[in-house]
């Protein structure tokens, strides 16, 4: 009974040592996605997003635009966030199943579930539907990170959703993607 059982571990012990201590090979390297230029009339990259943009100001979401996508893409998803905040990433605006026609964004997009042009609205960090613009404690600095997401599906989400649902719904969708940063300081 022992020599089977030790015949046993021995054949068990010599199979993982033939899986794992052989070679090895790397599963194959994922296709890089594809860029898109995500650009504001309002600030350029890295620069100060004007006050109007702001909880200071209108409190209005600025205009974007980007360049073609891919190939296959179905629809659009914007994300944007700020890592910088004291609690953690704070999402500003989670937008969604925008049409793979669509090239822009105008300025101050209603804070409604359909967007105007289609497409659909999260709920942000403030638990509000659509932007909500830079609001960092006074005396600092933050970096907004605006993420465009050209994807090969629309999103089976409603308006409403926050932005862990459709980072989730997205997995194994992206095509290409594009991001805009820009900084915001208060007095």
């Amino acid at each position: 009974m022992r020599h089977g059982r030790l015949l046993l571990m021995t054949a068990v012990i010599g199979t993982l040592c033939i899986t794992s201590c052989g070679p090895t090979t790397s599963p194959p390297p994922s296709s890089p996605e594809a860029a898109i230029e995500l650009t504001s009339s309002a600030f350029a990259v890295g620069e100060p997003i004007p006050q109007t943009y702001t909880c200071d100001g209108e409190d209005i979401s600025p205009p974007l635009s980007w360049s073609d996508p891919p190939q296959g893409t179905e629809s659009f998803a914007l994300i944007v966030d700020d890592p910088d905040a004291p609690v953690g990433t704070f999402v500003h605006w989670v937008a969604f199943n925008m049409p793979a026609d669509t090239r822009s964004l105008p300025e101050d997009v209603p804070a409604q579930d359909q967007m105007p042009g289609g497409g659909l609205q999260g709920k942000n960090g403030f638990n509000n539907l659509g932007y909500g613009g830079p609001c960092p404690p006074s005396g600092s600095t933050h970096t907004y990170h605006f993420k465009l997401y050209a994807l090969d599906t629309t999103l089976d989400l409603e308006a409403g959703v926050r932005k862990k649902r459709v980072v989730n719904a997205m997995e194994g969708h992206i095509l290409a993607r594009g991001e805009l940063t820009g900084e915001y300081a208060r007095q």
